[in-house]
């Protein structure tokens, strides 16, 4: 019964325990296994103890208190103010004590493990709460007298205690459970935040719990003043009687509130423990942001050293000229430095005799001095005179030597000098040789950023009115063929004011006319600045390339908000404004400019209150028909106020094909005339069909170009095609390869074209693009870890093992083939074959590496789910993103490369992946069939084989296709190697395109020439 008392309780004070979690932890079942032990050997001591009180009293016993406050006698006191109890002997002769832990009321308050200590020394005061046994005696007397007090059983008060021993044990499960949620904290990085908010909220409820505890501690001591009240009152014989019993009972009691202290205080030990843990959570949480901030300035230092970086690679080309010239002044400078080896090496050989020189004479001096000595001495006189002979004749010895070594030291001299002239002569001949030459040196070897920034100079001028368009016009024919006279001009125009750079150029008077095309690409992206597609690759290569080739390129963009203007060199606004017409209003634009990799670049900024090109992307708003029929016109509106006369104006896909209607319709009657218009249609399933009201916006004719035969789209005859309006209106009409060409003839192909191709197939072509061989070069690519190249493939196993490493693909088979794929996912491009392609690869004993992402909600969900099926699988790993510098690294490792495509216009990632040693398995469409050809077609001559493809777009077609490059790959190594070797050798770059394009220009041109003069 004693071991009852371990939890005290009062039914209506509200001292409570939250009610826990079900887990059990470890430590504290240990703790209640110990505690309910040695609870039962002390009922069982109590029970015996009972039997005997039972013998003696075989009556049953009551206790009636009443317990008043100590403020007023007639007040009703609430929240157990009266404590009844009745002691009641067992009716068995066993002694058990029936449980009555139900009676007692757990109410559900907040508890926190600091409330803990404060509930254990109000337990402590149960010594003094209950009565004694001689107490009781005395009470039994008095109710056999007859005298009438409430009752209380002493076994409800027991049940109270036991509700009060499950609570602290409840309250030690909660401390445990508590100290394994602090390890979790420390141990998951990455739930530090949440569970950090999560103890705040507990140290909350702890401060709430402390003040109930406080309240009930008010509570206690109000029943303590009532009890040492009534103890006062009750007669000493009846304290004398009973007290045998309560020394028994109150010395069980007294046992087991020690061993609860005891215990209260190990719970106070750990509360400091854990708080000591939550302020090193805080601290850490500290650390996490100074690491945070220090990591954001890594992140900004590095971008500024790619910044100096990029500025460094563009000086370091414009020093390129220079490198002959060095190279020839460093073999001279070397012949000067042999001939200042030698002039050093007398020099030495001159410091040396003097040395010897200076030895002598510090030998003469000793000498003298020891002759001074023999003459201060008293020696005998033949010995002095004796003496004095030596001496002199050592002297003289002496100063024959010094007379030879003087000679000598005066020839090497005189040789030094001589060959210090002969240094200096050499010197001063080498600078004027130097100056003479760089006088002479060529002004192709300038690079072409420096003609491009002198042309967009030029014109500027022009545009500003501060020279006239004759001037204008023979200053742009001087930059295009590289006169070095303006090259000079404009280098002497460094620190001089622009009035005095202007009257400098227009002192050059001589003409003459150049010898190339001038080419002006008008369209919606260029890379690297503005790209979204292969369109911006095509723009950019094709420019550099027919630079190259000794033409005047010019590019001409919108100024998007969103494009990187740090890779714009020199970009700045001139000092005009160019109006262009636009729903029945002008409009001005400011224009700007600046080079891209070498290129002379126009931007095109509307004054428009619909901000057309300040949206945050390129394509995709409401109004796309509106933005880019507007940028057509205010294009040809700058050609023409700036009185350029193009050969060619080269406008690509929908959004610049209304430069061909522009063009012919309206600046034609104006005067500018001078240009062949050349359309390039890069996917023809791209047309922007919109209504035919829309088009008079720019200023077209709706009435004239809504017809079968010019504008009007061949599917709703309510509506107006861009596209099929350049292909009527152009000169030239060209699409991204051949193939593609044919196809888009088809009604399949031509969505909704093929008709109007067919009828215009004469000036219809198909041209392959190429890549950027400088960009994409193995040898040289800085996002790689290991350079290689067709005759060094080593790199290339080492790039393999990197890629395994960074997406944790398994490494323990090195030659298992690894097959990449770089796409993004939308039907286009096969993606049902790509899912496939994963598990086949997979089937075949390969390791799979996709890096892609889907516009297509479904599509992304799809493979994002593939991607959590494989998230831990050793051979297969899908980043649904892109990566610029990854996209390096997945070339340069893969083996295989997989391109399913439904149709593919061009497609430039298997001419990537040829350059970088990735054999391709492609589909038979487009620019695939243009540029793959199947190992095993006897119909293709060997070397022109360098791939796998397949013709059917189905799982079984792509099935055959890999199993048969596995095949090779697995049983014929050597075989493989050369196919390796055979693909990164073969040449896709733009130069062979370029020329295609450069006979086109020049037919078109000759045959206006030619009708011209008719």
């Amino acid at each position: 019964m004693a071991s009852e008392v371990r939890a005290l309780f009062l039914g209506g004070g509200g001292l409570s325990c939250q009610k826990p979690s079900p887990r059990l932890p470890i430590a504290s079942y240990r703790r209640s296994l110990a505690v309910s032990c040695k609870a039962r050997r002390r009922n069982l001591s109590s029970q015996n103890k009972r039997q005997q009180d039972r013998k003696a009293s075989p009556k049953p016993s009551t206790l009636n208190v009443t317990i008043q406050p100590p403020d007023s006698e007639s007040r009703e006191v609430p929240n157990s103010s009266i404590i009844n109890v009745t002691i009641q002997p067992p009716d068995n002769e066993s002694g058990e004590v029936p449980n009555s832990s139900n009676d007692g009321t757990l109410q559900p308050h907040q508890n926190t493990l600091s409330s803990i200590a404060d509930e254990t020394s109000f337990v402590g005061k149960v010594d003094s709460v209950l009565p004694s046994a001689g107490e009781e005696n005395a009470k039994t007397e008095e109710a056999e007298a007859g005298q009438e007090l409430p009752s209380v059983k002493l076994e409800d008060l027991i049940g109270m205690i036991r509700n009060s021993e499950k609570n602290i044990l409840l309250l030690n499960q909660a401390r445990v459970r508590a100290l394994e949620d602090l390890d979790k904290i420390l141990t998951e990085k990455e739930a530090l935040q949440a569970e950090i908010n999560i103890l705040e909220m507990k140290l909350a409820e702890t401060d709430a719990r402390l003040k109930l505890v406080a309240q009930e501690k008010v509570n206690v001591e109000l029943l303590e003043d009532q009890l040492e009240k009534l103890r006062k009152e009750m007669p000493l014989s009846n304290l004398v009687e009973g007290e045998s019993h309560a020394d028994i009972s109150g010395s069980s009691l007294v046992a087991e509130l020690n061993g609860l202290r005891e215990e209260n205080l190990l719970l106070k030990d750990d509360i400091e423990a854990l708080k000591l843990k939550l302020a090193h959570v805080a601290e850490t949480e500290e650390r996490v942001k100074v690491l945070e901030k220090e990591r954001s300035f890594l992140e900004v230092s590095l971008r500024q050293l790619e910044s100096r970086f990029t500025v460094a690679q563009d000086d370091d080309s414009k020093l390129a000229p220079l490198q002959h010239e060095c190279k020839a002044l460093w073999e001279k400078v070397e012949n000067l430095q042999a001939l200042l080896d030698d002039a050093m090496k007398q020099v030495e050989h001159a410091a040396l005799v003097l040395q010897q020189n200076h030895d002598l004479q510090q030998k003469v001096e000793k000498l003298e001095a020891s002759l001074e000595e023999a003459n201060a001495s008293k020696f005998s006189s033949e010995k002095s005179n004796y003496i004095d002979e030596l001496l002199q004749q050592k002297v003289k010895t002496l100063e024959e030597r010094l007379q030879l070594s003087d000679q000598e030291i005066h020839s090497q001299i005189k040789l030094y000098q001589i060959s210090v002239k002969e240094f200096q002569d050499t010197l001063n001949l080498l600078k004027e040789e130097n100056e003479r030459r760089s006088l002479e040196q060529p002004a192709d070897d300038m690079p072409w950023e420096f003609w491009s920034r002198l042309q967009l100079t030029i014109d500027g001028w022009f545009l500003e009115k501060k020279i006239s368009s004759d001037d204008a016009k023979l200053l742009r024919e001087m930059a295009w063929k590289r006169d070095s006279r303006v090259r000079d001009a404009y280098l002497a125009c460094k620190g001089l004011n622009e009035s005095e750079a202007v009257a400098k150029f227009l002192k050059l008077t001589f003409s003459q006319t150049s010898s190339g095309l001038h080419i002006i690409h008008i369209a919606a992206e260029m890379a690297p600045v503005a790209k979204v597609g292969g369109l911006g690759d095509v723009v950019s290569g094709l420019g550099k390339s027919l630079q190259r080739k000794g033409h005047l390129v010019e590019i001409i963009l919108p100024k998007y908000d969103c494009m990187q203007h740090d890779r714009i060199g020199n970009l700045k606004a001139l000092d005009i404004v160019v109006e262009s017409y636009f729903d029945g209003q002008m409009f001005k634009n400011k224009i700007w400019v600046g080079t891209i990799e070498g290129l002379p670049v126009y931007f095109i900024e509307p004054y428009h209150p619909a901000k057309l090109f300040w949206r945050g992307q390129y394509y995709g708003e409401h109004d796309d028909f509106k933005r880019f029929s507007y940028f057509s016109r205010a294009a040809l509106e700058l050609l023409y106020q700036a009185g350029k006369k193009p050969n060619i104006i080269h406008c690509h896909d929908w959004q610049t094909a209304f430069i061909a209607p522009l063009y012919w319709d309206i600046y034609v009657a104006r005067g500018f005339n001078s240009a062949k218009i050349c359309f390039t249609c890069h996917n023809f399933e791209y047309q922007g069909i919109a209504p035919a009201s829309d088009l008079a916006s720019c200023g077209l004719d709706v009435h004239h170009l809504n017809r079968p035969d010019r504008m009007q789209d061949n599917s709703a005859h309510d509506k107006v095609n861009p596209v099929k309006g350049a292909i009527v209106y152009s000169n030239i009409v060209t699409t991204v390869s051949p193939t593609y060409a044919q196809e888009v003839r088809s009604a399949e192909g031509g969505r909704g074209l093929h008709g109007t191709l067919k009828s215009h197939s004469r000036k219809f072509v198909g041209i392959l693009n190429g890549i950027d061989t400088d960009a994409w070069n193995p040898s040289t690519d800085s996002f790689l870890r290991v350079q290689y190249s067709a005759d060094d493939l080593q790199g290339k196993a080492a790039n393999k093992e990197v890629i395994r490493k960074h997406v944790k693909l398994s490494a323990t088979d090195a030659s298992r083939p690894l097959v990449g794929c770089i796409t993004r996912l939308v039907p286009q491009k096969g993606v049902h074959l790509i899912r496939h392609a994963i598990y086949k690869t997979l089937e075949l004993g390969g390791q799979f590496v996709l890096l892609g992402s889907s516009p297509v909600p479904h599509i992304q969900r799809e493979f994002e789910g593939i991607a959590n099926h494989f998230q831990n699988h050793p051979h297969a790993r899908l980043l649904l993103k892109y990566d610029d510098a990854l996209s390096h690294l997945i070339y340069a490792a893969s083996d295989m490369f997989i391109i399913p495509s439904m149709f593919e216009p061009c497609g430039l990632t298997q001419m990537i992946a040829m350059r970088y040693g990735s054999v391709p398995i492609v589909r038979k469409t487009g620019g695939l069939n243009d540029s793959v050809f199947d190992v095993d077609d006897d119909t293709i001559p060997m070397q022109f084989r360098n791939g796998f493809t397949f013709v059917t777009p189905d799982e079984q077609g792509l099935s055959s296709a890999m199993e048969r490059a596995f095949n090779y790959y697995m049983r014929s190594p050597e075989i493989w190697q050369q196919l390796i070797q055979k693909d990164m050798r073969l040449d896709f770059s733009w130069d062979s395109s370029a020329a295609q394009y450069e006979e086109l220009y020049e037919k078109s041109v000759a045959r206006a020439r030619a009708s011209a003069s008719v």
